[in-house]
Order: C-alpha cells, then structure tokens, then sequence
C-alpha cells in the first residue's frame, strides 16, 4: 500500500514535457496500443566504486499506484501553448489521458541488492506511450536513491560501528525523506529525519545541539540537565567550548548517573582533530572507569574521514554523516538509463529486438527482453552476472562476454544461479511483496550482498572490477544487429 507521502505528490505530472509530448504523438500515429520493451540500468558504478546499492524501487510502486491525471492536471495541461501559437496538446488526446489507467508490467531487482554497470535494474512492458510516460519519474527515484543507498554502504562498510543519518538539513529539498530511507537501506543504523522515520518505519535517533550549551549559564549545568531530563538516552557533545573541559564535564555527570544507577551513553565530538580528540577522551574515560561510556564523532564525515580516523587508532562506537552522504556529496548522480530495446505490434506477436548505435562502444544499448542470472561459487560469493534475453536460449557453457571487450570472456556453466528480476506490477497493478517495500528488509538484504562480494570489489579505491557480461548468443545478435543498422552487411 501506498504511504502518506505519495498523497501529496502528483506523480504523473512528475516528467519531462517531451515525454507527454511524444506521447501525444503515439497517439496521432495510431501507435498507442504497440508494445514496447524499456531497460533501466547503468554504465559505471558511482564514486568511483566496485558495486552499487540498488534503491528506489518502494517509490516506484507508489507512482504505479498512485499514477491517474486528474482534472487538474488536464487543466492544466490544457493550458500549455504550442511556440508557434496554440494549444501544445490536442484536446482529444487530454480526454485520452482523462481517462488512462496505466496497464504496465514491471520487473525490477529487489531493494538493496548488489547491482552492477550493464545489467537491468527495472524492466518496464506495456504500451510504448505508456512505458514512455512513466521514463522520468522512474530514473529520477531509481538513479537517486541507487546513488544514496550506494554512498551509505561505503560510509557503513568504513565504519565498521553504527552510523546515524543526519543529513536532511543539508539536503535538496523533500528529496531528503528519501534520502533518509535510502541510506538506511545501505546500511545506516538510523536516521534523524523524523517524517522518514514515520513514513518508512525506520529507527530514528538525535542527541542535543551546541545551542542546548549555549542556553545554559555552564556547561555542566546544561549537562546535567540534559542527564537529568533524558537519563536513559543521553550522549553529551562536548566540544562547544573546549573538549577537554567538555569532557571533564561529562566525566562528572556521567559518574553523578553511575551514582543513580544510569548510565552516560556516550560523548559527541563535532569539531577538531576527530581521530587525536578521540583517543585522548578514550583514555581518559577508561582511566576514571566510564568503560561503558561511547565516542560519537560528526563533521563532514564521509567513507574516506571515517577510514582515516580508525586508521589512526581511534576506537570510535558510533559516527554521524550528514551533508556529504545525503547529497551524495562527490558525485551527483548515479547516470543511469532508461533505453527501448523491443516492441510487438499486439500481446501475442513476437518481439522485434531495437538498438541504439553509438559512435561510442560503451553507448551501445541492449536489445531484447532482458533479465539477469546471479551466479554463485560454491562457499556463496558471487561469481558473476549474465545479461540474457528472455526468449533466446542461453548457450550451453552459460559464457558471458564484456559488452566493450570481447576478449574478456567467462564461463559459468555449472554453479548455483538465481535470476535478479521480480515482479513490481502487472498490468499496472502493484504486485510488489511487502518484504520488497521495506526499507530494514532491503538493509538486510544490503548486508548479505555485500558479505559475498569478495574483499578485493569493496576497496575504496581502485576496487577489482566484478564479472558482468551479454550472455555469447545476446552478445553476437547485437553485433549482427550494430552492423545492419550501420549498412555494414
């Protein structure tokens, strides 16, 4: 079912002008009802990375649910001009719409597995205007939420304790509800975003900000305020003055709460020389018995911070990331697709396969109906994914091809597969399970994909690159198909 989110958007109106305009023009040529075949994928894994969290498919199916124009969007619709005067849309193709319901299937892999560059994240069948329609909105939920989801592992993969998200100030708008639940579903132990927390059922937490200080006469009488107030959720941020006296200040309530039977859970660090800050308040903890007492650190941390200060030493019990994992800070976008890869004329026709030509080898799409294999080592570490063609057979040794390189070849005959697609729709019903819509589910799922990536694929840099190819007959149809369409045959 839907969440309250989705009432206040209007999703289909969520698009491109030209989306709606080449629609309309599907619709004058009779074309409406032609089956059309569209993939979402991606070409480079982002950050700079080994794999890539997959996200945004809970949203997904709010749009399915929720897509229907309404007399407002007619309206409004109906208002556009054309440049060269006029209406831009044609008023018998606005009733149309008045009254379309979409009739998609849609295939999508599960939240929060590991994905790959070249091969389907979401598979979208139905009529071609209706594919067409849904194009932005499925990329900018997709794309967005992938990328999020993606930087969250990396921070959490670093980490190696809990990470809190708190990145919702700092980010682009509402888009950070879904940032929020997207960079739980990579692995994040809570958010501060209180809307996600509600809307997505996930783990909220906070602690207190330098202004609670700062409204006190001390310190320590703002400390112990904080104790005395929340007694069985209370993390100090010791650094809006000095973090020595902070800390000196922290170490006496904390042991006042010992007194009563509670306990300081922890101290925050929010400025200065983390890693040095860290193991000078770690000893001095341990040296006056608050063993128990955690070190939280924040301040423009991201995966490569995180990996230093551990490197040095610090032992650090929880970390929080806002602004450079919300906005996914180093790169804004994840580039993916959304590419026609076949039509039928009616249902029960054959598919004829599409593909784009490029100048550039990587830009070459992928024709046919597609879906990927999952291939497994026999100890449970992925071994490598084929890209095949629904309605072709797969070659006997099950060989993969890189779709750039066809020298880098891979058989995979023998092991363990499963497939990756799963159904989110039919015939424009949400058919999505409920395990598939929540968000510590796609966590889970999240955590045991990358648990069977080999060591070598999650480095942060230079990562070994992870097998993903055409399967060899998907391969050779569309070489055979580049070649006819160029007139090289």
């Amino acid at each position: 079912m839907s969440n309250d989110l989705t009432q206040h958007i209007d999703y289909e109106l969520l698009t491109d002008l030209y989306e709606l305009t080449m629609a309309q023009g599907f619709w004058q040529c009779g074309k409406q009802n032609e089956q059309a075949c569209f993939t979402m994928y991606f070409r480079e894994n982002p950050f700079s990375g080994g794999y890539t969290v997959a996200c945004g498919m809970a949203q997904l199916a709010d749009i399915i649910e929720s897509f229907r124009f309404t007399p407002d969007d007619i309206e409004y619709l109906s208002s556009l001009p054309a440049p060269a005067g006029g209406a831009l849309f044609d008023a018998g193709f606005l009733e149309y719409l008045a009254d379309m319901c979409l009739t998609v299937d849609v295939d999508a892999v599960a939240e929060g597995t590991i994905v790959f560059p070249n091969e389907p994240l979401v598979r979208v069948t139905g009529s071609i205007m209706e594919c067409q329609i849904l194009e932005t909105a499925l990329l900018n939920c997709v794309n967005f939420q992938s990328l999020i989801a993606t930087k969250a592992a990396r921070v959490c993969v670093a980490a190696g304790s809990p990470v809190a998200e708190f990145g919702l100030r700092r980010a682009q708008g509402t888009g950070g509800v879904w940032a929020s639940r997207a960079a739980v579903v990579g692995g994040c132990a809570s958010t501060s975003n209180l809307l996600a927390g509600k809307l997505f059922h996930i783990p909220v937490s906070g602690t207190h900000a330098h202004s609670w200080v700062m409204s006190f006469p001390s310190e320590l009488e703002a400390f112990r305020a904080w104790a005395a107030h929340f007694p069985h959720n209370c993390v100090l941020l010791i650094d809006t003055y000095d973090v020595a006296q902070g800390l000196e200040n922290a170490i006496t309530v904390g042991l006042e709460m010992r007194e009563r039977g509670e306990a300081l859970l922890g101290v925050r660090i929010d400025s200065g020389d983390l890693a040095w800050l860290a193991k000078r308040c770690r000893a001095r903890l341990d040296e006056v018995g608050l063993n128990d007492c955690g070190i939280i650190l924040s301040n423009d941390l991201d995966e490569h911070t995180i990996a230093s200060i551990r490197a040095q030493g610090a032992i650090v019990s929880g970390w929080g990331v806002g602004t450079k994992l919300a906005t996914a800070f180093d790169q804004p976008t994840l580039g993916g697709v959304y590419k026609l890869s076949a039509t039928r004329e009616a249902p029960d026709m054959p598919w004829v396969d599409h593909l784009k030509v490029s100048e550039s080898v990587t830009k070459l799409t992928f024709p046919g109906v597609l879906d990927v294999r999952r291939y497994y080592h026999d100890d449970g570490k992925l071994a490598g994914d084929m890209v095949f063609e629904e309605n072709q057979p797969v070659n006997d040794e099950e060989r993969i091809i890189d779709p750039a390189d066809e020298l880098r070849q891979k058989k995979l005959a023998g092991k363990r597969f499963e497939t990756l697609l799963r159904p989110l729709s039919r015939a424009g019903d949400v058919v999505l399970a409920d395990t598939l819509r929540d968000a510590l589910a796609a966590q889970t799922r999240a955590r045991e994909g990358l648990a069977q990536l080999d060591e070598s694929q999650k480095r942060m840099l230079n990562p070994h690159s992870y097998p993903v190819g055409l399967e060899s007959g998907l391969f050779y149809r569309r070489r055979d198909l580049a070649v006819h369409l160029r007139g090289l045959d």
